[in-house]
């Protein structure tokens, strides 16, 4: 059974993984990834240009297919070694959040949208992942 996924990463780490072909979620943790499986559908949502002091973002940046059930390490330096699993990123344009919040059932509370992604990473309905794929202009692949 196919997963929706979205992970919560600022822009340009977004960009970082999608030109290597990974997906690195909340701050390299290894949890959230062994939650996802070969087959299954990651989007990325950021909230921010980058990490720490970027400018307000709020849009859909990427959009993949999780490759295989490998969820290894990667080490960036001596005292940050990340966990990684390969994604097979789609062609995609970035697509704002506020057009859909009235029609996303993750987000119950429109005066509270923002809460959901302080989870850094949760499980979306096949409904809410072709809603967001189809505004950015992704084409998804009959299975």
């Amino acid at each position: 059974m196919t997963h929706y996924w979205i992970g919560v990463v600022s822009r340009s780490h977004v960009q970082r993984g999608v030109e290597g072909g990974f997906a690195q979620l909340c701050h390299g943790k290894c949890a959230p990834l062994k939650k996802m499986k070969a087959g299954d559908w990651l989007i990325y949502y950021s909230p921010r240009t980058d990490f720490q002091n970027g400018e307000p973002l709020r849009h859909f940046t990427a959009l993949g297919r999780i490759i295989n059930d490998t969820v290894y390490q990667v080490a960036m330096s001596e005292d940050f070694i990340p966990f990684r699993r390969d994604v097979d990123f789609l062609p995609c344009h970035a697509a704002p959040i506020h057009p859909l919040l009235g029609e996303l059932s993750f987000i119950p509370n429109l005066r509270q949208w923002g809460y959901p992604f302080r989870r850094g990473h949760f499980e979306i309905s096949e409904a809410d992942f072709r809603l967001i794929a189809a505004a950015m202009r992704a084409e998804i692949p009959q299975d």
